[in-house]
């Protein structure tokens, strides 16, 4: 070494001071506990919350003012409103807040209320999994009716058909109910893989066939009640009946939601797949440019998401009723979890807590909105446009951030940004 070359003071195979290493968080990498823990004391998440939250006051509010309107007692009163508004403001008040206190207690108003909440939540959690995992892989799955349809079909078929041991007739008969499920989201991800057919118009497609599959196979000797000319099946037996909480609504389907939405978490953040389908639903050119087969990942998720929504459709055929037997398989046995587990996914913005959250508390409103009927004859169809309401608001923050100014984001320098963390539609 001469004199005018400099002193070398690294090593080859040295990390060198102040350097980032491959795998190692640097100064301009932080680790995810460090991401976590600034994103938690941020203010865009506390921003997040109250945004929110303001979303459910506002659906609240514009829920009170069409009960106002579409009382006609209340909506009389309103007619000398300048002569005697004490009238008219009380008769508006008793309206809404028995009818909210109806709902609440519908919902959460004892452990009757909230077991009937958690019944009604299962089937809407299992499906917007479904919705939320499509989401996540940048996928639009509407097609959960026809996958909890299918579910419900394959589960009571087995329920009703076979006489087996308890827990084998009943473990049985939910896994075949994921596998219908998953073999109809199946079809439309090797549509999708294999001839690029879009996954919204396949969903659609399919959810019709499945229903008229569904009033085809009630009509036959295999589906439909012996004596009977209606498309109704034969009871599912007691031994393929989810197992329930004595004198409650609280059964095995919920705890088989919440199970799904752990699963749900641990593919996602922790698995392989979980990641490709990430790096899918991010930028699927990016994806295939490093190695990942983004047609492979795409069938992959739908099968998933299909037995997820399957499981729904398990639940609505093999959860116990009031009375302890579960419905027998008809046409509106499913009802709409399909569509409305795409509003429960929206509103959990594809995260598993957030899915959980969301159908419970849409789980609530069916719940409560029986009592609210009863109570305060209000329309159970005011349940429907609040969870409406609910979505609109939510999904739109700008527009809740116009109708209440105070929580706009002030302007912070870019030296003190936090790095988004990874989500799904939001």
């Amino acid at each position: 070494m001469t004199a005018d070359q400099p002193e070398r003071t690294h090593q080859p195979g040295k990390p060198q001071p102040g350097k980032p290493q491959p795998g190692k968080p640097g100064p301009e990498q932080p680790s995810y506990g460090e991401m976590l823990r600034r994103r938690w004391t941020s203010r865009s998440l506390w921003q997040d919350v109250a945004t929110t939250i303001a979303a459910f006051v506002l659906a609240f509010l514009v829920g009170a003012i069409l009960m106002i309107v579409s009382d006609t007692e209340v909506r009389s009163t309103f007619s000398y409103f300048f002569a005697r508004p004490g009238d008219a403001l009380s008769a508006s008040w008793e309206k809404v807040s028995t009818a909210y206190a109806a709902l609440i207690k519908g919902a959460i108003g004892g452990w009757g209320a909230i077991t009937e909440t958690t019944a009604q939540a299962a089937p809407l959690i299992c499906a917007g999994l479904g919705v939320g995992l499509a989401f996540r892989a940048g996928l639009f799955n509407i097609g959960a009716q026809g996958q909890a349809i299918w579910g419900a079909i394959l589960a009571a078929y087995v329920g009703f058909t076979f006489h087996l041991p308890p827990v084998i007739h009943a473990g049985l008969a939910i896994v075949a109910g994921i596998i219908g499920g998953a073999l109809w989201g199946g079809i439309v991800g090797w549509l999708k893989a294999r001839t690029g057919a879009h996954e919204v118009i396949v969903t659609i497609m399919l959810n019709y066939i499945a229903a008229g599959m569904l009033a085809y196979l009630l009509t036959t000797t295999a589906f439909q009640r012996p004596g009977r000319t209606d498309p109704i099946s034969p009871v599912v037996d007691w031994n393929a009946t989810l197992a329930r909480l004595e004198g409650s609504r609280l059964h095995f389907g919920f705890l088989l939601a919440i199970a799904a939405a752990v699963g749900y978490w641990w593919l996602l953040d922790r698995s392989t797949t979980g990641f490709a389908i990430r790096a899918v639903g991010a930028n699927p050119h990016a994806a295939a440019t490093a190695g990942m087969s983004v047609g492979r990942t795409t069938v992959i998720t739908m099968l998933i998401a299909g037995g997820l929504a399957g499981l729904a459709g398990v639940q609505a055929a093999l959860a116990p009723s009031v009375d302890g037997t579960p419905v027998p398989l008809s046409l509106g046995l499913v009802g709409s979890i399909g569509f409305d587990a795409i509003t429960v996914a929206l509103l959990g913005r594809s995260k598993p807590v957030g899915i959980v959250l969301a159908g419970l508390l849409f789980g609530g409103l069916h719940a409560g909105g029986l009592a609210m009927q009863s109570e305060a004859q209000t329309p159970l169809t005011l349940t429907t446009v609040l969870q409406a309401l609910i979505v609109l608001f939510v999904a739109a923050p700008a527009l809740v951030s116009t109708l209440v100014p105070f929580l706009k984001a002030r302007k912070t320098k870019a030296s003190t940004a936090v790095p988004a963390m990874e989500g799904g539609l939001g």
